[in-house]
């Protein structure tokens, strides 16, 4: 059996490497053109080029994606730049527009085209299509249950990948207009304002409307045995501390699967991790079905942020870890620290050393740091609050 990919969501070059450090199998990411996440930093030729490179010398691949709805001008320079990406090293790209399917498929014979979920893809004669159109791999929409995502499979013969866990889209994916309408800003074109967030004037009080967040980490199991390709994290705006923890957790529960080892309690755990570290609640959506009022938020939500994350290691001097400050701790504090290669370690805060001496709290977001300990820890391992598992 092929293992599943987990693919993670890479909206900036340091993001591209804590996913495929802390386990991803390959990146998506926009370039600096043509891509949906347009407030996203996103990647200039050459951070795509040493992208590539970084995620090439670990064996891993990058999906890049150039999947806007074309307008006539959208249209100048697409082919000059989709070779130039092609010349940095991608493996992929992510595509709506036929055309632009047509031109790489025609052109660029050793790169994937894999089609958009942007193109709302629901049903098995559609997948049939893009197959017959020699697609390398079909995005389902998020609105499929776990039926039909295996009627498809079981009946085609291309690779199909499935969103996994992140945002829903309260409108149709793919098929957004209400950014447009409120604020002008084009969801298809890279601009989404995320109008179904906010708050709309009523007579007798706001009202809000917002699905909650998709997770199918419990369904891992699921997602495997109906043969699904690739299983997809949502998020290139996301911190680095989110997509650390829900890509080493999904990488967990994926190897632990494979290696016959996936228990209750091990599942239980990083379920707790992933609940922890998203700021809304989350529900299997519609793989389990048609959803209901269960799956949504409506007035009086409440989208906490998350200040677990402490701080981030960047190195180790004379017996301390090197560390950037990201929210408030003491001396004393009882913590956590988990690692690129999947490691949890408890850790007591110590003497805490700043450029000026030394200190019992640690107050000032990027400030760097020096904490006692006893060995090494790999770079872009992460200190956050102790999280308790029962």
């Amino acid at each position: 059996m092929k293992k599943i990919e987990l693919l993670a969501p890479a909206g900036d070059l340091e993001r591209l490497k804590i996913n495929l450090l802390y386990g991803a199998d390959a990146v998506y990411l926009g370039g600096d053109r043509y891509s949906l996440r347009a407030n996203a930093k996103n990647f200039t030729l050459d951070e795509l080029k040493e992208g590539c490179a970084f995620a090439h010398s670990l064996g891993k691949k990058v999906h890049q994606t150039i999947n806007i709805v074309f307008h006539n001008e959208d249209m100048e320079g697409v082919k000059e730049y989709i070779k130039e990406c092609v010349e940095a090293g991608v493996d992929a790209f992510i595509v709506s527009d036929p055309f632009i399917i047509s031109y790489i498929k025609e052109n660029f014979k050793n790169v994937e085209v894999h089609l958009s979920t942007q193109n709302s893809t629901t049903n098995l004669m559609t997948v049939k299509y893009f197959e017959n159109e020699n697609i390398d791999r079909v995005v389902l929409a998020r609105e499929l249950s776990k039926e039909e995502i295996k009627e498809i499979i079981d009946n085609t013969n291309i690779d199909i990948e499935v969103f996994a866990q992140g945002a829903m889209c309260t409108c149709f994916s793919g098929r957004c207009a209400l950014s447009s309408y409120a604020t002008n800003r084009d969801a298809n074109r890279g601009g989404c304002a995320q109008v179904c967030r906010f708050a709309f004037k009523t007579d007798n009080e706001d009202f809000t409307m917002a699905t909650k967040d998709l997770s199918l980490a419990r369904n891992i199991k699921d997602l495997i045995e109906i043969g699904v390709t690739s299983m997809k994290i949502e998020g290139r705006m996301r911190s680095i501390y989110y997509l650390a923890t829900v890509i080493g957790s999904y990488r967990k529960l994926i190897d632990n699967y494979y290696n016959g080892t996936l228990t209750d309690e091990i599942m239980d755990k990083e379920v707790k991790v992933l609940d922890r570290v998203a700021n809304r609640d989350t529900s299997t959506q519609y793989f389990k079905g048609d959803t209901d009022y269960t799956d949504e938020y409506f007035t009086g939500r409440q989208e906490i942020s998350n200040q677990d994350f402490l701080a981030l290691v960047n190195g180790y001097e004379d017996g301390k870890l090197i560390v950037s400050e990201k929210n408030y701790f003491t001396k004393g504090d009882e913590v956590e620290i988990f690692t690129p290669d999947g490691k949890v370690y408890d850790y007591v805060i110590g003497d805490i050393y700043t450029a000026d001496g030394i200190v019992d709290v640690a107050r000032h977001p990027e400030e760097i740091l020096g904490l006692e300990y006893p060995n090494e820890l790999p770079k872009f391992s992460m200190i956050r609050k102790k999280i308790k598992y029962e």
